[in-house]
């Protein structure tokens, strides 16, 4: 099941991204990148992103938390992780389906990870640029436009 993020969850929530960070994003980073995403990850850096701009979602299997997302101001992924234990089982696929149902722009974002790049490519993302860098931590841009967006500018045509 996909809820919002409790209060409750916010530990659990943490270890499951860092235990997802830690086996695929962490090895090609260099400790800074590291230490900003432990920060990042960490329940009280949830509990400080908890508001109106920041949509926080789980996957909630029988009280067992596989899987986190998080959607800001309802244009851009800031996470997704899924426990190791549970990846490729649809837990990372189910979480972005939500957050993207819950964007309300033409286009949704996301600074990938370079080891999710395929995985939002296979989910109609495109890189929008160059890979970048800050305090440590390497992604690249990626965009999908909406399908409501596309309709409508090919009904204008």
């Amino acid at each position: 099941m996909i809820r919002p993020l409790r209060d409750t969850d916010l530990h659990a929530a943490s270890a499951v991204c860092m235990r997802a960070f830690l086996g695929t994003v962490a090895p090609s980073l260099s400790s800074i990148g590291v230490d900003t995403f432990r920060t990042i990850a960490a329940a009280d850096g949830f509990a400080q992103r908890t508001g109106p701009d920041s949509l926080q979602l789980v996957y909630d299997d029988a009280g067992v938390i596989k899987g986190v997302g998080e959607l800001k101001q309802r244009r851009h992924v800031a996470m997704l992780f899924v426990d190791p234990a549970c990846q490729r089982q649809g837990v990372g696929e189910a979480l972005l389906a939500a957050l993207i149902a819950q964007a309300h722009v033409d286009e949704i974002t996301v600074s990938a990870s370079l080891p999710s790049v395929a995985f939002y490519q296979r989910h109609g993302f495109a890189c929008s640029g160059e890979v970048g860098e800050s305090a440590g931590l390497v992604y690249q841009p990626m965009v999908r436009t909406m399908p409501l967006a596309t309709e409508a500018a090919t009904e204008e045509r």
